[in-house]
């Protein structure tokens, strides 16, 4: 890898980590700068703007959801397995990667739910992909047959309601038993869905 292209990457990686706790408005590209030790014009000849840097970091998140989260998932069996894996990987994701403390859509999701933008327009785009992929995945699930696309739209957003219960629950409160909570909640959803139609 090219040294640019290294720096470039450092970047991102940096600003993600960054973004997920103080959101990717919250992005100061002069801080970044300094922990990165380069010239804050180092770092725009990089990214002319923030918002070109924000929509990296997005662009970075979401390819990396896709690597961990959701190729990983898709190679087990169709049905409870799949949906299994699907939501575990996520609700890991969410409770905090390795380099990563968090989960940049849940916080950008409270940023741009009403600012309109290319940001925005792409989080939209990545976060109605993630539901088509767990929509996909609900159609497997009952024992009788494939499950009708408004039963598994019911589903995914059930299963939303719980990740954003988990997140509340994890995050805010700090409660102990939050993923154990989170976790019996999916199990019922899936058992029920197990035995529709």
């Amino acid at each position: 890898m090219r040294k640019g292209a290294a720096t470039r990457e450092a970047i991102v990686g940096r600003a993600l980590q960054q973004a997920v706790s103080v959101g990717l408005e919250g992005l100061s590209l002069g801080p970044l700068a300094d922990s990165l030790e380069l010239s804050k014009s180092g770092l725009f000849a990089h990214f002319k703007s923030k918002e070109t840097l924000q929509l990296a970091v997005l662009e970075e998140a979401i390819e990396r959801f896709r690597r961990r989260i959701i190729e990983p998932s898709l190679a087990e069996p169709r049905g409870r397995a799949r949906m299994e894996a699907l939501v575990s990987r996520w609700f890991d994701w969410m409770d905090g990667e390795p380099d990563m403390r968090g989960c940049i859509f849940a916080v950008s999701a409270q940023e741009y739910d009403d600012r309109p933008g290319v940001i925005r327009d792409r989080l939209v785009a990545s976060q109605a992909e993630w539901h088509e992929t767990l929509a996909r995945a609900a159609a497997d699930l009952p024992k009788a047959g494939k499950a009708p696309p408004d039963y598994c739209r019911q589903l995914v957003f059930e299963l939303v309601g719980i990740s954003l219960a988990f997140q509340q629950q994890a995050k805010l409160f700090h409660a102990p038993n939050a993923r154990a909570r989170a976790d019996e909640a999916v199990a019922r959803l899936l058992d029920d869905a197990e035995e529709a139609l």
